[in-house]
């Protein structure tokens, strides 16, 4: 059993399967993660097959792992069910909005970290996939996802085959503020972002990219502001075609 502060993200798996039965046991025990509503507003679609992960990769940057990993996980938000349940029962469902995707996105995630958990307490490896948001479209096609339907986190899984190092993290007084927001000081910044400044590998990212400081690295390079106005865009073109506006 792992403990969640030794977490890592894996990146590389053994040829072991994930079986179906631990798979099912993992599901129906994530299911007990809180809900809107008691209504479980998520679908997850499991990718085993080698022709779907291919298809499937370009999504996510043809990231290794997607075609690597033994299982795919996609977690969509999904009003869909819900509104067919209401329509077969005579009830007319209203969820064709954003704030009803923003409902079916908080329980689909708060299902994909309880399950990632529990994967961590079987022995199971993971790794979380932003990029299910940069450009959705190209899933919900791959998938046939019908209208209230929208992809919100992937994760690829299976028993790992690597040992990763801890990846840093801020200290809670970072991030914890105290009845009101406490807005930050340069001083609190230097504070609280020295120690990931100072880590050598962080240092070497920094120089490597011919860049003056970490933060660059981030606003310059991996998250500019042109790509995520662009994929911006992306998103909010899937989600009205999903019926979500």
């Amino acid at each position: 059993m792992k403990n969640i502060l030794t977490r890592r993200s894996i990146r590389k798996y053994s040829s072991c399967d994930v079986d179906d039965k631990l798979l099912n046991r993992l599901f129906t025990e994530a299911a007990r993660t809180q809900t809107m509503g008691n209504l479980q507003l998520y679908s997850v679609v499991v990718t085993r097959s080698s022709e779907m992960k291919a298809k499937l990769a370009p999504a996510h940057f043809n990231q290794p792992m997607v075609t690597e990993a033994p299982v795919v996980l996609t977690v969509c938000a999904d009003f869909n069910r819900t509104s067919q349940w209401a329509r077969c029962r005579n009830a007319e469902p209203g969820y064709d909005n954003f704030l009803s995707f923003i409902n079916a996105a908080t329980d689909a995630l708060l299902f994909t970290q309880t399950f990632c958990n529990l994967a961590d307490e079987e022995g199971l490896g993971y790794c979380y996939l932003g990029t299910t948001v940069y450009m959705p479209q190209m899933i919900i096609d791959t998938l046939k996802l019908p209208k209230l339907v929208m992809p919100v986190a992937t994760i690829t899984l299976g028993w790992p085959a690597e040992e990763p190092p801890l990846s840093d993290r801020l200290a809670p007084e970072s991030f914890v503020h105290s009845e009101t927001y406490s807005d930050y000081t340069p001083a609190d910044i230097d504070k609280y972002y020295e120690n990931k400044e100072q880590l050598p590998e962080n240092k070497h990212f920094v120089e490597i990219n011919r860049k003056e400081t970490l933060a660059q690295i981030f606003t310059d390079i991996r998250y500019t502001k042109k790509d995520n106005e662009a994929m911006s865009e992306g998103l909010l073109a899937a989600l009205k075609n999903q019926g979500f506006f």
